[in-house]
């Protein structure tokens, strides 16, 4: 049996997925939460003092970018990379500008910094 994964939209917003001091500035977090619908895979990189989310799947081959725990930033920390074809991807807009699916971009998460927690958006 396949397991169910639910898209950005069917997140409640508010749903707390950490303490702030858990994500640390350059740094990117997987989530995975469990909802009625099934899961959920997505993200979160923090820069530059903002918070951005994207879903965990890569839009070449519809992999999860990272094939080891939170290894989603390419080694300079500038840009996400895709551990499986090497495709680059902006960090503030999810916009792929290398590999091979140059101008595709990833699933956009909403999420937010409040009160000292990153939340769902």
């Amino acid at each position: 049996m396949s397991e169910a994964r639910v898209t950005p939209d069917a997140v409640p917003a508010g749903v707390r997925l950490c303490p702030g001091n858990q994500l640390a500035e350059g740094t990117a977090r997987n989530f995975v939460l469990q909802l009625r619908a099934g899961r959920f895979h997505g993200f979160v990189v923090r820069r530059d003092g903002a918070v951005h989310g994207y879903v965990d799947r890569c839009p070449h081959m519809g992999l999860p970018l990272a094939q080891q725990l939170d290894r989603y930033l390419a080694p300079d920390g500038g840009l996400i990379m895709c551990s499986w074809h090497g495709a680059l991807f902006r960090i503030t807009d999810g916009t792929c500008v290398g590999g091979p699916c140059a101008g595709e971009r990833l699933v956009p998460w909403p999420v937010a910094i409040q009160d000292d927690w990153i939340i769902t958006g």
